[in-house]
C-alpha cells in the first residue's frame, strides 16, 4: 500500500528533537584520552611550525632579494621546503592515530547497540518494525561517522591554526588584523542559523530511510516476494517504494542546499577582505610604514586564516546536525531491559529438569486481559506435560514464559525448586531447549545451523541429532550434504524438513527440559509418525512439555492440561480426561 506522505511523529521521534548532552558523545572518547592528547600535541605542532612560512617568505622579498643574498636565499628556501615536509608528515601521523580513535568509537557504538537490542524482549522485537532497527544500525551509525572519526581532531586543529595565524597576523601587524575581525560577527550567526536548519532535516531524512529500508525488508524478503506475487500488490510496493524514495531525494537535496546562500555570502564577505587589506596598506594613517614583503606576509596568512575559520564553522554545523543522530541512537541504548541477568546468578550442576509454575500471571503490555491467569502446574523430572486448548488459550505463551521470554506479571517459573529469574540467561537455555511451530533457519549450511546450537559440536554429534530427527537419509543424499546452503529462512527446504532441522538442532545441545510448541504441526503423517518415535526415546529421563492441537501426538502424556483464556479448565491423563466428558472429550470428538 503506498505510504502516506504526511503523519503525526511518533513518542520516540519527537523524543529525538530533544538536546543530547555533549558530555555524552564525550564521554565515548573518554577512554582513547591519552591518544587524543598526543594528536592535539602533533596539531599544535604543526599549526606553530606551518606559520614560519610566511616570516619565511618576508625574508625573501624585503631581504634575500633586494640583497642578493644567495646564501640567505637559499637558506630560507630550505627552510620553506622543511616546513612544507614537516607539516605533511605530522598530518599524515594525525590523521591515522584520530582516524583509527574515530573507528574504534564507532565500533563500540555498533556492537553497544547490537548488544543492548540482544537483551530487549519478544516484545520490543513485535512492536518495532524490523527495517527500523537495521535502519538504525547502519545508517544513523554510519551518518555519524565522518562526525566522529574527525570532528575532535578538525576542532583542535582549525582552532590551533586560527589561533597561531592570529598571534602572527598581530605581530606583522596589529593594524591590518584589526580588518580582519570585523567579519567574525556574521559569520557566527549564519552559521548557527545553519545548523539548526540542517539537524531538523537530519532528523526528517534518517526516519524516511528507515521507512525505505522496512520497505525493502518487506518486499524482497523470500516470504515478502511470495506474499506480493500471490496477492497481487507488487505495483503498489513499488509504489510505496518510489514516493519514499522520491521524499529522500527531497530531504537530502534541502539537507545539502541548507543556508548554502548565507555561507556563499560569508565565502564573498571573506574573499572581499584581501582588497580591503591591500587598500589599507596604502593609506598612510594605517599602514605604518608596512614593507611590500610584511604585506605578502601578512595577506598569506590572512588567505590562511579563513580556511581552517570556515572549516571550524562547519564543523559546528555538522556538529550540530549530527546530534539528531546521537539522539536515535541514544534512544536505543536508554531503552530498558525488561529480562535482565541475576546479580548473583544460581549455579545448577546437574538439572533434574523438575519443572514448576506456581500462581503465574502474565498480561502482555497494552493487553485488557491477561493471557495467562494464576497457573499453577506441576511438571515432575522425566515425566511429560502437554498442554491443549484452542487458539488463544495461552499455550504458547506458558511455553515463552518456561524459556523466560516473558518474566511473570506474577507466581513463578522454577525448575528443580530454583526461580528461573535467579538462573543465568546462559545456564537457562542449556537446560530448556524450544522448538517452535515457526521454524527459523540461517542462511548457511545446514551443517553451521545445526552447529549454532553447539559451536563445538563434532560432525558425528550433529549426524546423531540428524538421525534422531530423523532428517539424516535426506540431507546426506543431497549433492553437498550437510554442507547444502538452505537458502534465505530455509526456503531450499519443504516446512517438515525444516521443523526436522529445527528439531535436530534443538536435540544437539541435549536439555533436560524439552519444549515442543506445536513442534510436529508441519509434518505429513507419516513423518510425524516418525518425530513421534524419535522424541519418545529422547523424552526419557527429560522433562517434556508439548503443545499440539492434534491430539493425538499428546495422548500418551503422563498428564494433559486443557486451557481456556488462560486459565485451566482440566488436568489429568488421556483416559481420565476422556472419562469426564468435559470440554477435552469435545476436543477429542
Amino acid at each position: 500500500m503506498p505510504r502516506p506522505t504526511g503523519r503525526t511523529p511518533s513518542a520516540a521521534e519527537k523524543a529525538q528533537a530533544k538536546s543530547v548532552s555533549l558530555r555524552r558523545i564525550g564521554s565515548l572518547f573518554t577512554e582513547h584520552r591519552g591518544r587524543l592528547a598526543a594528536v592535539v600535541l602533533i596539531i599544535v605542532a604543526s599549526s606553530i611550525i606551518s606559520t614560519a612560512s610566511p616570516f619565511l617568505l618576508r625574508g625573501v622579498i624585503d631581504k634575500a632579494l633586494p640583497r642578493a643574498d644567495v646564501r640567505l636565499l637559499i637558506w630560507l628556501v630550505l627552510g620553506m621546503v622543511a616546513v612544507a615536509a614537516v607539516t605533511s608528515v605530522l598530518g599524515v601521523l594525525q590523521t591515522w592515530i584520530s582516524t583509527d580513535v574515530g573507528q574504534r568509537v564507532m565500533h563500540r557504538l555498533r556492537t553497544d547497540v547490537f548488544t543492548h537490542l540482544q537483551r530487549q524482549s519478544i516484545g520490543f522485537f513485535t512492536r518495532t518494525r524490523t527495517g527500523e532497527v537495521q535502519s538504525r544500525i547502519t545508517n544513523d551509525i554510519g551518518g555519524m561517522e565522518s562526525v566522529v572519526t574527525s570532528t575532535a581532531t578538525s576542532i583542535a586543529a582549525n582552532l590551533t591554526t586560527v589561533v597561531a595565524t592570529a598571534v602572527s597576523m598581530a605581530a606583522l601587524s596589529w593594524r591590518l588584523s584589526l580588518v580582519t575581525v570585523v567579519v567574525l560577527p556574521p559569520s557566527i550567526w549564519l552559521t548557527r542559523r545553519v545548523a539548526r536548519m540542517r539537524r531538523e532535516l537530519t532528523a526528517r531524512r534518517q526516519r524516511e530511510l528507515a521507512d525505505l529500508n522496512v520497505t525493502i525488508e518487506e518486499g524482497l524478503s523470500i516470504g515478502g516476494v511470495q506474499l506480493s506475487k500471490t496477492m497481487g500488490t507488487a505495483p503498489a510496493l513499488i509504489t510505496r517504494f518510489t514516493d519514499s524514495s522520491k521524499r529522500l531525494i527531497d530531504l537530502e537535496l534541502r539537507s545539502e542546499l541548507a543556508g548554502r546562500w548565507r555561507m556563499a555570502s560569508m565565502s564573498v564577505m571573506f574573499a572581499a577582505i584581501p582588497a580591503i587589506i591591500y587598500l589599507a596598506a596604502g593609506l598612510p594613517a594605517t599602514s605604518g610604514g608596512m614593507t611590500i614583503g610584511t604585506l605578502v606576509a601578512f595577506t598569506a596568512l590572512q588567505a590562511g586564516l579563513f580556511r581552517p575559520l570556515l572549516g571550524l564553522l562547519n564543523v559546528g554545523v555538522s556538529l550540530t546536525t549530527s546530534l539528531a543522530l546521537f539522539a536515535r541512537i541514544f534512544e536505543y541504548l536508554d531503552l530498558p531491559v525488561e529480562i535482565t541477568e541475576p546479580p548473583s546468578p544460581v549455579r545448577l550442576d546437574a538439572p533434574k529438569g523438575h519443572l514448576r509454575l506456581e500462581d503465574v500471571t502474565f498480561a502482555y503490555a497494552g493487553s485488557p486481559s491477561a493471557a495467562v491467569a494464576g497457573v499453577t502446574l506441576d511438571v515432575p523430572a522425566g515425566t511429560s506435560l502437554a498442554l491443549v486448548g484452542e487458539t488463544g488459550s495461552g499455550k504458547s505463551t506458558i511455553a515463552g514464559l518456561i524459556a523466560r521470554l516473558h518474566d511473570p506479571t506474577a507466581g513463578r517459573v522454577t525448575i528443580d525448586g530454583v526461580d528461573i529469574r535467579e538462573l543465568s540467561l546462559g545456564d537457562l537455555a542449556g537446560i530448556v531447549g524450544v522448538v517452535s511451530q515457526e521454524t527459523y533457519l540461517l542462511h548457511t549450511t545446514v551443517r553451521e545451523n545445526l552447529r549454532y546450537a553447539k559451536p563445538d559440536a563434532t560432525d558425528e554429534e550433529i549426524e546423531d541429532a540428524a538421525r534422531a530427527a530423523r532428517i539424516h537419509d535426506m540431507v546426506a543424499a543431497l549433492p553437498d550434504g550437510y554442507d547444502t546452503m538452505v537458502g534465505s529462512r530455509g526456503h531450499r527446504f519443504s516446512g517438515g524438513e525444516k521443523q526436522r532441522i529445527a528439531i535436530a538442532r534443538t536435540l544437539l545441545r541435549d536439555p533436560r527440559i524439552l519444549v515442543l510448541d506445536e513442534a510436529t504441526s508441519a509434518l505429513d503423517t507419516e513423518t510425524e509418525r516418525a518425530v513421534q518415535q524419535a522424541f519418545d526415546t529422547l523424552s526419557r529421563g527429560r522433562t517434556t512439555v508439548t503443545i499440539a492441537h492434534r491430539l493425538s501426538t499428546v495422548r500418551d502424556a503422563d498428564q494433559i492440561v486443557v486451557l481456556d483464556h488462560g486459565r485451566v479448565l482440566e488436568a489429568g491423563t488421556h483416559a481420565t480426561l476422556l472419562s469426564a466428558a468435559g470440554r477435552y472429550a469435545a476436543l477429542a470428538a
